[in-house]
This record gives C-alpha cells, sequence and structure tokens, in this order.
C-alpha cells in the first residue's frame, strides 16, 4: 500500500509517505509559506519513492486544531486529491499527532498533554496515552480555552508529559494547576509522519472516508474577535 500524508495545521508544513515498506518525510518550520511549500514537498516525496499520484491508495491529513489558514489549507489540499484520484482520505487530530511522537519518550501509561498556542490567551489541548501498541489515543475530549481552565482528564499532581507550543505560551498556568511535568518540550509540531503512524491502522482496517465527508477541527464556534470583543477581555 502507498499512503500520502500531510499536516499544515501549526508553522510546520510536512508531508510524508508509507511506500514499498518505507517511511519517507518532509519537514519544514515555514510561518507563511505552507502554500508554496506543500506542493513541491508532495512532488519531492513521489519522486523519491518512485510512484505517480494514480499510485497513492489513500491520503492521510491533520484536520486540526491549530491556525485557521493552515487546517483549511490540508483539508483543502487532501480533499481535491482525494477527489481526483478516487481515492478515500483519513482524517487525523493534530493534536494526537503531536503526542504520538511524545509516546516512546515517557513511562507506558503517562498522560501526555498535546498543547498548542491557540492564540488569544488560549491554548488547544488534548491528552493522549498509549494504546499498548505504540499509538497514541484520545484521553477525554479535545478542548480550547484558557491554560489555567481548559477541562483535562486528570488531577493535579499526577505524573504527565506536555509537549508543543501551548507549553511555551503557558507554562507559569500549566505548573501553576498541574505541577512540573516529568518531560517537557514546546519545540514539536504536529508531524506528517505521526499523521501517518496513526493513519495506517485505519486503512487497514477499511475506515477511511469519501472525501465530500473530511470536515476540519477548529475546536473554536468563531475563528477570531472583533477589535472590540478584544479589548473588552483585557
Amino acid at each position: 500500500m502507498n499512503l500520502l500524508a500531510i499536516d499544515t495545521a501549526t508553522e510546520a508544513c510536512s508531508a510524508a509517505i508509507f511506500c514499498k515498506g518505507e517511511w519517507l518525510e518532509r519537514f519544514e518550520l515555514a510561518p507563511r509559506r505552507h502554500a508554496q511549500e506543500l506542493l513541491p514537498m508532495i512532488d519531492s516525496l513521489l519522486a523519491e519513492a518512485g510512484i505517480g499520484k494514480r499510485a497513492i491508495d489513500a491520503i492521510a491529513v491533520g484536520r486540526g486544531p491549530g491556525a485557521f489558514t493552515g487546517v483549511r489549507l490540508a483539508i483543502s489540499t487532501a480533499q481535491g486529491m482525494a477527489l481526483a484520484l478516487d481515492r478515500p482520505v483519513l482524517p487525523i487530530s493534530s493534536l494526537a499527532a503531536l503526542a504520538q511522537e511524545a509516546l516512546p519518550r515517557v513511562p507506558a501509561g503517562t498522560p501526555i498533554l498535546a498543547a498548542i498556542d491557540a492564540r488569544m490567551g488560549e491554548v488547544y489541548a488534548g491528552v493522549y496515552r498509549s494504546d499498548g501498541m505504540g499509538l497514541a489515543r484520545l484521553f477525554g475530549d479535545e478542548a480550547v480555552g484558557p491554560a489555567a481552565n481548559v477541562p483535562l482528564p486528570f488531577m493535579a499532581g499526577s505524573p504527565y508529559a506536555i509537549v508543543g507550543t501551548g507549553w511555551a505560551a503557558f507554562r507559569e498556568p500549566i505548573e501553576l494547576r498541574l505541577g512540573a511535568p516529568i518531560l517537557a518540550d514546546a519545540t514539536r509540531y504536529p508531524r506528517a509522519l505521526a499523521v501517518l503512524q496513526l493513519a495506517l491502522p485505519r486503512y487497514q482496517q477499511g475506515l477511511g472516508l469519501d472525501p465530500d465527508q473530511l470536515v476540519p477541527s477548529y475546536l473554536r464556534d468563531k475563528i477570531a474577535l472583533t477589535e472590540a470583543e478584544r479589548s473588552a477581555q483585557r
């Protein structure tokens, strides 16, 4: 099987392919350049793998949450390619992809708080644990809100790890609320390779969707506040 994955939900732009039993990836921190970088990344991967677009069996995509324009770009690119190729899509949470990379670095069963700076004083957050087979599985629900009170499904004082830009943006309120983590890494971003790792078993189980069923996850009902609303919150 040949699977393609993309994620542009954050400052990072990445694409990955599972082809002939090998994993290939392109990754770059490219704020505001995702639209220029993504398609050349995909073409480069296909060339390295020695296959054409028609050889792709399914397309996995980081569906967010994250930056509105980045999430929208990933969704529209995956949907457009899948429609043109008549292939299924596999939407994967970008928070899950963020947590996936941290799994080998923490003791089994440790909650991993995937946290992305959502701007406007809020954080996108999801807590994940290993499913016992090396895959990140959601524990509770993903949410967005102030770091001091965004819903989290584990008790303060419990061992936990945290990854993502939310740690850099909100370290003080997170530590005040939960205590110090056993692992903290603010330099991590969702990667297409992790999206691919999470999508592969879903494809094998026949859980791909029709492209017209692909929807983003913004978590916010309202993407932006007006100037008046921001002033009222100060």
